[in-house]
């Protein structure tokens, strides 16, 4: 999708009363948008680095959002799913143990070898 596209398409999600459903990948998800008409997140792909599900997240949690915003996540139990859970939760701790309160994540942006041991079973 073009990039005219893709701001038409959330436009349209956001002020058009017809409009409420919007598909979109995680990573596109993830990038800079605005999605305050959004009441309901359904997360399906998950991403080894957590930052990039909350970035995904956060575009329904705007200034202008006026309802309350529901996450969900699917999963399948007994998959690489769980082990993909794990891996964030550990990277969220390492996080908050080595800058506190902070969840940013910036310095978390490398999928290690060990991480895909880890995800793999290796």
């Amino acid at each position: 999708m073009s990039v005219a596209a893709r701001d038409k398409a959330v436009n349209d999600f956001n002020t058009v009363p017809e409009v409420s459903v919007m598909i979109m990948s995680l990573k596109a998800a993830s990038l800079g948008l605005n999605m305050v008409a959004a009441c309901h997140v359904l997360m399906l792909d998950l991403w080894w680095n957590p930052t990039t599900e909350d970035q995904a997240v956060d575009r329904a949690h705007r200034i202008g959002q006026t309802r309350p915003v529901t996450v969900s996540r699917l999963t399948v139990k007994d998959t690489v799913e769980d082990r993909i859970l794990a891996l964030q939760e550990k990277k969220r701790e390492m996080v908050a143990s080595a800058f506190g309160e902070d969840r940013s994540g910036s310095r978390q942006t490398r999928l290690t070898v060990d991480d895909l041991n880890y995800l793999f079973m290796v």
